[in-house]
């Protein structure tokens, strides 16, 4: 192996003990070498783990001597179950801090449970973001009688009557009682909102569908789950069967080959598939088949509060669950331009750089009061696959003034002077001077 390399014996040798990290180009030559995919030689879910623990580590609570990033991956490689565990522990505890803080109710076992939002997100990172049970069931089904993208909708409405013997009717709005689709089993007939537009009825359909046809398969992947309240897993349960939607109206292969082809432009994406933006950019946070991977994305929502309604995570950055999020990041920005692609680099306070495309997410209308039910989302990726994106081509990469310093969440972001600074860190104390008036009242 050292010969075919070209590095010495001895190296490999550390590299067998992890006593030396596994750089780029020796990854590259080995993958050469022995004709294998590159990622295969990688440790699945190591990079989350790592990226995980980077971020955990962080708090304050540990603030006797951190470990580097040596020990870290250390632990990761020779310990993951641990690691595990202890990002499992660590999650309890801040629930605990965060739902006492909430309801001052110290009787109640409630906090030990992570909220469902958090079930959600942590079962879905732990599987890659990808099932491939789910897949191989959207793909027979899609395949049992191929049809084009505005015929996908009448195809599942008529499946459903001949198979399961389910009508479909479209209700007026006030007959819903504020609800997008409501099933009734007894009477076999799923109602769905004129609020919702074409492509949202076609993917509530899809949903529905798995729900009824593939119960079994959801119910062997959530479970497994454990340490999570009901709650937990019934949100499990519904994005799976969002999962499968996506999967049905975007199948794997074809819809990779077209975000390769054109570039990621996502708008374009919406109109070969007939779907909508965001059912893009969360289709894109799926694409990790072994042997046909994507690019590693993020997705995040917010809304008009900066609270986090939605995230997915295929990539190593860490994500804010919960309100905060930086504001410098230009998903805030895309509320002031409903409706438009806002292309963004942005690097972390530990270095770490991603290209990102926000743009506001219309929800579905059922109302007067709900008019202004208007989201933001962001797409993301590394540094390293931006150029493969359309969205990023028109900018010079190598100019360092295009870099938005954002962090994670304003509370931990070690950054100082930041002219949008609204909290105190919790690790460490801002300079003040009497005499001086700085960009924020919280730092001089």
């Amino acid at each position: 192996m050292a010969k075919a390399v070209g590095v010495s014996t001895a190296y490999i040798n550390l590299l067998e003990n992890n006593q030396r990290s596994l750089s780029v180009k020796v990854l590259m030559s080995i993958a050469d070498a022995y004709g294998v995919d590159w990622r295969d030689l990688i440790q699945e879910g190591s990079d989350r783990l790592l990226a995980d623990l980077r971020a955990t580590i962080q708090d304050p609570l540990f603030n006797q001597g951190t470990p580097d990033l040596q020990e870290l991956r250390l632990a990761v490689d020779h310990a993951p179950k641990l690691v595990e565990n202890f990002l499992q522990l660590y999650s309890s505890h801040t629930n605990v801090i965060e739902r006492t803080m909430e309801t001052n109710d110290s009787a109640s076992d409630a906090p030990l449970l992570n909220s469902p939002e958090a079930t959600v997100h942590n079962f879905f990172r732990s599987h890659a973001n990808y099932f491939d049970e789910l897949e191989q069931c959207a793909e027979g089904l899609r395949a049992e009688d191929p049809c084009e993208p505005d015929e996908v909708y009448y195809w599942l409405k008529n499946r459903l009557q001949s198979r399961n013997g389910i009508r479909v009717h479209i209700a007026p709005m006030e007959d819903m009682n504020r609800a997008l689709r409501i099933y009734d089993q007894e009477a076999q007939v799923i109602q769905l909102s004129e609020a919702l537009d074409f492509p949202n009825r076609s993917f509530q359909l899809a949903h529905m569908v798995c729900l009824i046809e593939f119960s079994e398969q959801i119910e062997a992947l959530t479970s497994s789950i454990e340490g999570v309240g009901h709650a937990g897993k019934i949100r499990c349960r519904v994005e799976l069967a969002n999962y499968f939607a996506a999967a049905f109206l975007m199948p794997y292969s074809s819809f990779k080959q077209a975000a390769e082809d054109m570039a990621y432009d996502v708008n374009r994406l919406c109109k070969t598939f007939g779907v909508s933006f965001e059912q893009v950019c969360h289709r894109l946070t799926t694409l990790q088949r072994h042997g046909e991977r994507g690019i590693p994305f993020f997705f995040i929502r917010i809304d008009r509060a900066g609270n986090v309604t939605k995230r997915f995570n295929a990539s190593a950055i860490s994500m804010a669950e919960y309100g905060g999020a930086c504001p410098v990041w230009d998903l805030h920005a895309a509320f002031s331009n409903p409706g438009t692609v806002i292309p963004q680099f942005v690097e972390l306070p530990d270095g770490k750089r991603f290209f990102t495309i926000s743009r506001t997410a219309d929800r579905p209308a059922h109302g007067r009061d709900a008019q202004t039910r208007r989201q933001a989302l962001s797409l993301g990726c590394e540094l390293a696959d931006a150029s493969n994106i359309a969205y990023a081509n028109a900018f010079n990469q190598d100019d360092e003034q295009l870099f938005g310093k954002i962090g994670i969440n304003c509370r931990i972001c070690p950054r100082q002077s930041c002219a949008q600074r609204a909290h105190n860190p919790i690790a460490f104390e801002l300079s003040v001077d009497p005499t001086r008036r700085g960009d924020t009242h919280l730092e001089s």
